[in-house]
């Protein structure tokens, strides 16, 4: 176990306020592998007054040259990718692979692609008479989940960046350590003292402190809904800006005359990469009632094949939160066809693959995001009754169309309730925007929609 000191305060690591500890605990054998300092108020004050003061050089620092630093920063997160990729796995415990390609990979991307847009975006524009300009909203307050710990980081940090805002991250308390390693790369990287900051800590001390703190502008949040509500209150408050990556409860829309083995197994997958703990996932698979027995039986054998190849989920508590989700389903009617309860790890936080048939939209598994390695299968009697069903939540995150034809399938997409739509399979695209409606968020990440964000208008007439 090693013992970390110290928080990354306008560009060194700086003694913790406080003398208490979080424990990291591997998710795969439940050891305790690392502790980080739980920051208190007073050093996320200190990070705050670090980026105020650092905000004037680097919001005046060209775009060119903010450009050069986040690519500095791809390069060195490019270098670093199997420690990156060891690390998360040793904190939330995904697998190695899945670790080396999406968590340690999709950063580097993200990263390359905002030094691509400080480069080539127009900070400012001539409108009839006026002179639009594109200014940093000024300093950044990033609350950042546990699932995807890093890129999550790079997808708040490097667009506040490339707008020329300075930032303050409160990483999740279960996975600090990529958090950590992020801050190595942010200095190796060369990116001016204090413009980027990192506080470890708990949500409801550290998080909120940065939440409420005067000195930050706008706060960026990923998680959960009903923590979501409780920062857009406290930020609303303050006249402040936030943005609000939340839960979802996405469906996976196979229309007749769709690949139906296809659209079944990917489905699967969807639902089973990062042991289901993706707030985009899609958990709802939907099929028309006349190939409703196929596809169940195709599910089920899908999930099946995953066995113990996928990782444990990161803590107990989520673990029996998942399980508690299970046997709700069962209790209000669902049929277990793959998975439940059962493990075949004697130790860590594992929760098996698991189908759920004959669920109903009303079921609470139906309209509850479980955040666990579940899908549940629901029939539908046509087109008109399947989007009543897809849009049918609180959430409105992703979502996926599958049918024969594509121009078909766009169409049904064009009505989902969603922030994306995957058609027929479609990759993902670091530069599209992602984001909900409804209760899964506020604004957008990734891309130029992204950059956005961290920007505020102003017009000159002249």
């Amino acid at each position: 176990m090693k013992a970390y000191d110290g928080m990354y305060i306008d560009g060194a690591w700086r003694p913790a306020a406080g003398p208490d500890v979080i424990e990291v605990v591997n998710p795969a054998d439940e050891q305790v592998i690392a502790t980080v300092p739980a920051g208190t108020v007073e050093d996320v004050d200190a990070a705050v007054r670090a980026a105020r003061a650092a905000l004037p050089a680097w919001s005046a620092t060209p775009p060119a040259e903010r450009a050069a630093r986040l690519a500095a920063l791809r390069d060195v997160l490019q270098a670093r990718r199997e420690e990156i990729a060891e690390t998360v796995t040793a904190e939330l415990g995904s697998p190695l692979k899945l670790s080396q390609t999406v968590h340690a990979g999709v950063p580097v991307a993200v990263a390359g692609s905002y030094a691509e847009l400080a480069a080539a975006h127009a900070f400012e524009e001539r409108i009839g008479n006026s002179t639009v300009l594109s200014e940093p909203v000024g300093v950044v307050g990033a609350i950042t989940p546990w699932n995807y710990p890093l890129h999550q980081i790079v997808a708040k940090t490097a667009p506040a960046l490339a707008a020329g805002c300075t930032i303050v991250v409160k990483p999740a308390e279960d996975t600090p350590l990529v958090a950590r390693l992020f801050a190595e790369a942010v200095h190796e990287a060369g990116i001016p003292a204090g413009v980027f900051n990192l506080v470890t800590g708990l949500g409801p001390v550290a998080g909120q402190a940065l939440a409420e703190h005067p000195g930050v502008d706008l706060v960026s949040f990923t998680g959960s809904t009903a923590v979501g509500r409780r920062i857009g209150a406290i930020a609303a408050g303050a006249v402040k800006k936030v943005a609000l990556e939340l839960g979802g409860k996405s469906a996976n829309v196979i229309l007749p005359g769709a690949d139906l083995a296809r659209a079944v197994n990917v489905g699967v997958a969807n639902v089973m990469s990062n042991s289901g703990q993706t707030c985009s996932a899609w958990t709802r698979m939907l099929v028309h009632r006349d190939q409703y027995d196929e596809a169940v039986g195709l599910a089920a054998g899908a999930a099946a094949k995953y066995g113990d190849r996928i990782g444990p989920l990161v803590n107990a508590g989520q673990r029996d939160r998942v399980r508690g989700y299970i046997e709700k389903g069962v209790a209000e009617g669902a049929r277990l066809v793959a998975g439940g309860l059962d493990t075949p790890h004697d130790r860590g936080y594992h929760v098996s693959p698991t189908v759920l048939a004959d669920v109903t939209p009303d079921m609470t598994v139906a309209q509850e995001e479980i955040f666990g390695p579940v899908l549940c299968v629901l029939r539908y009697e046509d087109e008109e009754d399947a989007l009543r069903i897809a849009n049918g939540t609180v959430y409105g995150l992703a979502g996926a169309v599958w049918a024969g034809d594509e121009e078909q399938a766009v169409a049904f997409a064009r009505r989902l309730e969603t922030g994306q739509v995957d058609i027929n399979g479609g990759r993902f695209n670091p530069l599209a925007p992602f984001g909900g409606y409804k209760q899964s968020g506020v604004g957008r990440e990734l891309g130029v929609h992204g950059l956005t964000e961290y920007l505020q208008t102003k017009s000159l007439q002249f």
